[in-house]
C-alpha cells in the first residue's frame, strides 16, 4: 500500500513537473541533464530523451556559457538561490515568441531562477534552471517606456521646428552656465534672428512664414555639434549654446549658418523666398551674474548686427 501511494504520489509530481507553464531542468554537477520537462522540449525542439545524461552546452552552444556557469558554480558553492531577469538579459534559451498578443516580439523573454536540490547528506548535488516566460510583462513595459520616451521628446521639442522648445531650452542653459560657472569652464550663446520675417509674412502669408522658419531650423540642426544644443527661443528667433567654445572659434559656426541659410531658397505656391538672418554671440565670462545675463549680452550683440545691416554677426 505504501509503495503504491510512492508511485501514485511520484506520478503527479511527474505530472506537475511536466505540464507546469514553465521550462524545468535538471542539471547535475557536470552540468548534465537529469530533467528536461515538456515545456523545453516543446520551445527548444529536442525531447527529454535527447537531453538526457548528455551535456547542457552540447546541445545549446549558443548559451551564454561562460556567465550560466560562473551563476550555477555560485548556487553549487553557496546553496542560495540565483536569480535573473529579462531586463539584465533578455533570455537564457533563445525560443521563439508564438504569442498572438506579443508577437512584435521574435524571441520569449525570459526570467531564470536557479535552486540548489539537495541530497539526504545535506550535499547540494543538482540545481534546478526555471525558466519562466515573460514575454508579455516585458513587451508591456517596453511599450510604455518607449511611449513615455516620446511623450517626454514631446513636451521638449517645438513641433515646426524639431528643435529644443522654449521650455526644454531654460532647462538646458540654466544647467549649462551652472556648469561653466562652477567649473570655470567656457561656453558661448548664440541668438540668431530671421532678418525682415514681418515682411515675409505679411507678403507670402503664414504658411510660408512657416516653411521659412522650417528650412532655418533644418540648416540649424544639420550644422551643430552633438554636444550643442539649440531652440527656437521664440517666433523668428533661435538660440544655439556652443559648449567648450569660445567666441573666436564661435564665429566659425556663425558665419557657416549665415551663408548656408543666405543661399537656401524656399518655395511656396510658385514664389522663391530667399531670407537673411543675423547674430549675436556672447561668451560666458566670470561677471557674467545670471542666464538673464548671459543672454541680454547676446541680445546685444545681436541687436548689434541688425542695426549694422543685417546679414552678419557680431560679438559682444
Amino acid at each position: 500500500m505504501d509503495n503504491q501511494s510512492s508511485l501514485s504520489e511520484f506520478h503527479w509530481i511527474m505530472n506537475m513537473v511536466q505540464t507546469i507553464d514553465a521550462g524545468l531542468v535538471v542539471l547535475d554537477k557536470d552540468l548534465k541533464v537529469q530533467l528536461w520537462n515538456d515545456f523545453m522540449s516543446n520551445h527548444s525542439g529536442v525531447s527529454a530523451k535527447d537531453m538526457q545524461d548528455t551535456p547542457l552546452f552540447s546541445h545549446f552552444p549558443e548559451l551564454p556559457e561562460a556567465w550560466l556557469r560562473s551563476k550555477i558554480d555560485s548556487v553549487f558553492l553557496l546553496k542560495n538561490n540565483a536569480f535573473t531577469s529579462w531586463e539584465q538579459r533578455p533570455y537564457i534559451f533563445r525560443f521563439n515568441n508564438y504569442r498572438p498578443v506579443t508577437g512584435i516580439s521574435e524571441f520569449m523573454f525570459q526570467n531564470m531562477t536557479i535552486i540548489p536540490l539537495a541530497s539526504l547528506t545535506g550535499e547540494v548535488t543538482h540545481v534546478s534552471l526555471i525558466i519562466y516566460d515573460v514575454t508579455d510583462i516585458a513587451i508591456n513595459r517596453l511599450q510604455l517606456d518607449k511611449a513615455n520616451e516620446k511623450l517626454a521628446h514631446l513636451s521638449q521639442t517645438d513641433a515646426l521646428t524639431q528643435l529644443a522648445n522654449r521650455h526644454h531650452w531654460n532647462t538646458l542653459i540654466d544647467s549649462e552656465f551652472k556648469r561653466v560657472k562652477r567649473y570655470e569652464q567656457i561656453s558661448t550663446l548664440m541668438m540668431l534672428d530671421i532678418d525682415h520675417f514681418k515682411k515675409v509674412n505679411d507678403t507670402y502669408g503664414h504658411v510660408a512664414g512657416d516653411k521659412v522658419i522650417s528650412e532655418v531650423s533644418r540648416v540649424i540642426r544639420e550644422s551643430v555639434r552633438e554636444t550643442d544644443f539649440s531652440a527656437r527661443y521664440g517666433g523668428e528667433e533661435f538660440a544655439i549654446c556652443l559648449t567648450n567654445t569660445t567666441a573666436s572659434c564661435a564665429v566659425i559656426l556663425a558665419e557657416r549658418l549665415r551663408k548656408a541659410i543666405e543661399s537656401t531658397l524656399v518655395l511656396d505656391d510658385g514664389n522663391v523666398i530667399q531670407v537673411t538672418i543675423s547674430i549675436g554671440i556672447a561668451e560666458f565670462k566670470a561677471d557674467v551674474e545670471s542666464v538673464d545675463h548671459w543672454t541680454k549680452n547676446a541680445d546685444s550683440a545681436l541687436y548689434k548686427s541688425k542695426e549694422s545691416g543685417r546679414n552678419q554677426y557680431s560679438i559682444l
